[in-house]
């Protein structure tokens, strides 16, 4: 009998791509093989920027194949509604193509299962016809799925209409938000993970949903105790998390600056703030004024990512007044690697789930700036559940002000309290993937299945 062959399919953004590649790593060091199919635009991409990488350290049995994402190169990929559908329209007729050649190549361990991320469910309609298992890689929050595989009952019960829009019993549901079941955070229906999309995406949400049932497990990057009500929703749902492959061969759209970890070094423990709002966010440019003063007032070492376009310019201006002498400034860099530094005090995120998960096996506290998505679920989780880290709050005009954020990182370097939590927090987590561990446990069993 063959070993199990995973084709692997991430819709191509970073937040995507990188866990999928972390999981392709942990099933390769568990003898499975990997096919990795990249849009050829992506793949080109982070090849330009890490040759090296994808081609040293890389498992042997992990292999990168490609298909055309339908757009031309000058097409704007940042608009992901132009991407989703042009991927829609163009790569389910080339897949079979591809799985047959990739199959010719070894007879012995053809295609088995096909691990798909959110957006890409139509392989799974085409691995469902030739006969292939199908699974889901889920990289936000478990909860956040949770709220999607929901939406049918949300709007069966009245709490939102078929655009997920308007809401019923408004004044009920603004006072009490809503919960799916008990010990999950409760959420303000303003802050549903789709509530920032039209309704063209939300229909393709809700249709995607209706696919990814296909998947016969929905796989997460968290642990049980992190999100444990969440589990109860489904039966589908299955941790494995924390990824925390720290491997050299993830794919960066952008190019990595390592002197920010030499800096770092000559940093005392625990002194410097670290601030990344990962690689989609973007803010207007009096924000980023009120951010790099506030950076300022705190007259502590930061280290600020301000992340390049996609031509490698930086959209903000610098205001005169910034002195910016106490921090590092870089365009891009290895979270992990700054996270686990000993000089990191705390964290002001977006609240991604990557960065949340990072963050947490790290025992790093947190600034919470959520912006969109599920950005707002995890920071209720951040702030409100595990008690890690403190909300940033918004003033009257809708912005973070400079005042705010000194007096936020000053409460939250003084809560000794939060550190704590930090530290066990990621001891619980890590517990996950320890040999006997939950996480350990559901990855070998997942194999087991696949094969």
């Amino acid at each position: 009998m063959g070993i199990p062959h995973f084709l692997v399919i991430p819709y191509p953004i970073p937040g995507h791509v990188n866990p999928l590649m972390q999981l392709s790593n942990l099933l390769a060091k568990n003898n499975c093989k990997i096919t990795f199919l990249n849009t050829e635009f992506s793949h080109k991409r982070t090849n330009n920027i890490s040759k090296d990488n994808l081609k040293n350290d890389q498992p042997t049995t992990i292999n990168f194949v490609t298909l055309p994402d339908g757009l031309e190169p000058e097409d704007n990929r940042s608009d992901h509604k132009k991407v989703i559908f042009s991927i829609k329209r163009n790569m389910p007729n080339l897949l079979p193509k591809l799985i047959e050649d990739v199959n010719d190549l070894d007879v012995e361990n053809k295609i088995s299962c096909i691990v798909v991320t959110f957006n890409m469910g139509w392989a799974l309609e085409v691995g469902f016809n030739l006969g292939i298992k199908g699974v889901l890689l889920w990289t936000a929050s478990a909860t956040s799925l949770a709220y999607c595989y929901s939406i049918p009952k949300l709007i069966d019960d009245g709490i939102m209409d078929s655009a997920g829009t308007h809401f019923l019993s408004k004044w009920v549901l603004i006072i009490h938000g809503i919960q799916l079941s008990s010990n999950m955070p409760k959420i303000d229906t303003a802050n549903f993970p789709w509530r920032a999309h039209d309704k063209i995406l939300f229909d393709h949400i809700a249709q995607e949903m209706q696919t990814m049932k296909l998947g016969q497990w929905w796989l997460c990057n968290t642990t049980y105790n992190l999100e444990h009500a969440t589990f109860s929703i489904s039966p589908k749902f299955l941790p494995l998390g924390p990824f925390i492959e720290n491997n050299s061969n993830k794919s960066s759209f952008w190019q990595e600056d390592t002197t920010c970890i030499d800096w770092l070094d000559k940093q005392a423990p625990r002194s410097v703030i670290y601030v990344s709002f990962g690689s989609l966010v973007a803010m207007d440019q009096n924000q980023f004024n009120e951010l790099a003063l506030g950076l300022d007032l705190l007259n502590k070492p930061f280290l600020w990512i301000v992340r390049p376009n996609n031509d490698n310019k930086v959209n903000y201006e610098y205001p005169n007044e910034f002195l910016g002498t106490q921090g590092k400034i870089v365009g891009w860099a290895s979270q992990k690697k700054i996270l686990n530094h000993y000089a990191i005090s705390c964290f002001i995120s977006h609240c991604g789930w990557n960065s949340t998960i990072e963050g947490v096996y790290c025992g790093v506290p947190f600034l919470c700036w959520p912006f969109a998505g599920d950005q707002f679920i995890n920071k209720s989780y951040i702030c409100d559940v595990w008690k890690v880290g403190l909300e940033l709050v918004k003033d009257e005009n809708g912005f973070i002000s400079k005042e705010e954020i000194w007096k936020k990182v000053e409460q939250l370097l003084g809560d000794e309290d939060i550190k704590e939590r930090s530290l066990k927090l990621k001891e619980f987590t890590l517990d996950n993937i320890v040999d006997d561990g939950h996480s350990s446990k559901n990855l070998l069993n997942f194999i087991n299945w696949a094969k």
